[in-house]
């Protein structure tokens, strides 16, 4: 379940329409804001039509630069946001601690105006807040980050009880569209028994893989319940999400997280 933002957005060519961004539908505290772009709107050309926010894929940065700018004024971002180089790792920092382009694929905060982000298209952006509402994170989960921690370190970058912590799933590729091969499911099994409930098979050799079970297992296992979202799909939902996997060059959406006094 999401919640949408209606927001008037500049177009290449001048013209203005009426953008979305998706809001997590979770009961976290009024403290914390958080959005997912979508590809609508921006100034970006095809293949990154429109709202790219992604300097590594391709696309100008001048014009990355103008979508930034669009962003952080629709939302009204307390500041500039701390943008990673997502390496598919299981590394999880605090915002404060590190500077722009730093390597990792998670990032929490306990400071009001921090803006935390990470950048999909096609991996899973998983949301997360104590009931609080003094700690946020947000973590870049592809298949190879969750099978060798990621949100496990996340979990333990907020500190305190599991059952205080909310998450949220953002938009992923589903898995009737995820075919994988052996050794993606090997690399779970051995992680997590569980994980099989989380693979069909689809020809000889070849699974189609639910990235959002085995993010709610990954979770589960660390004790956390109150898991929200799970239901959008990248590579089908053309108009609204950039698929690398759909496309392969393309854009980039952002997931942003912060909290507000």
């Amino acid at each position: 379940m999401l919640n949408t933002v209606k927001c008037p957005i500049v177009f290449a060519k001048g013209l203005t329409m009426s953008h979305s961004y998706l809001t997590p539908n979770w009961p976290a505290p009024e403290s914390v804001k958080a959005y997912v772009t979508t590809r609508i709107g921006g100034f970006s050309h095809a293949p990154f039509d429109g709202f790219n926010l992604a300097t590594h894929v391709g696309d100008h940065a001048e014009t990355v630069a103008k979508n930034r700018a669009l962003l952080a004024e629709h939302l009204q971002l307390p500041q500039e946001p701390v943008w990673l180089e997502q390496v598919h790792g299981v590394e999880a920092v605090a915002a404060e601690s590190v500077e722009q382009g730093y390597c990792a694929d998670a990032i929490y905060t306990e400071q009001i105006g921090n803006v935390c982000v990470v950048m999909t298209a096609d991996c899973l952006p998983v949301f997360f807040c104590n009931r609080q509402g003094t700690k946020v994170a947000v973590a870049h989960a592809g298949w190879r980050g969750l099978a060798n921690g990621v949100l496990e370190s996340t979990v333990q970058s907020l500190g305190g009880k599991p059952e205080d912590i909310l998450v949220w799933l953002g938009p992923a590729i589903s898995q009737a569209a995820f075919e994988v091969g052996d050794e993606v499911r090997q690399a779970f099994a051995d992680y997590l028994p569980q994980a099989e409930q989380a693979f069909k098979p689809s020809r000889p050799n070849h699974w189609y893989a639910d990235l959002y079970l085995l993010a709610k297992q990954c979770l589960q296992v660390q004790g956390i319940q109150q898991i929200f979202g799970g239901d959008l799909c990248t590579y089908t939902d053309n108009e609204r999400f950039f698929s690398y996997r759909r496309d392969q060059q393309t854009g980039r959406m952002a997931s942003l997280i912060w909290l507000q006094s």
